[in-house]
């Protein structure tokens, strides 16, 4: 009897091009980092996590309290990095923002929701684009 392989794919690892995704992400979220903050945002956490998931950067900016999503892609052959917070993870980062609030007592902070796209081509410096107010809860 021959038995079928399934190929197992750590996210972790090198996809096509050598390009680690672990590290291309964490790359990625420095780079905004930087962008936000020279923008005049302060960043309060980054990696925020609990039960219901992760925010990549909580920050204030303009008398806000921010929950920043970042994705980062290496080309736009996938499409723009941007394109990746569908539905469900807009849903999934506004319920992370809710548990934040309740969890830390914070019942009167105006909020937003910003997306921020980074490309980092192998060759040349990378583009970001801050995208405020990118979806409601």
């Amino acid at each position: 009897m021959t038995r079928k392989r399934t190929a197992f794919v750590d996210p972790t690892t090198q996809m096509g091009g050598g390009v680690n995704t672990t590290t291309l992400g964490r790359q990625g979220e420095e780079l905004t980092a930087q962008a936000l903050a020279a923008g005049g945002y302060k960043i309060l956490l980054r990696n925020y996590e609990c039960f219901l998931g992760e925010i990549d950067l909580i920050a204030k900016h303009r008398g806000a309290l921010v929950f920043v999503e970042v994705k980062t892609r290496s080309s736009g052959a996938m499409g723009a990095p941007e394109e990746a917070v569908d539905h469900h993870k807009r849903g999934q980062i506004v319920r992370v923002a809710r548990y934040y609030l309740k969890r830390y007592g914070i019942l009167d902070a105006r909020c937003r929701f910003d997306v921020v796209s980074v490309t980092v081509p192998e060759t040349g410096p990378p583009e970001i684009r801050i995208i405020q107010a990118a979806f409601e809860a």
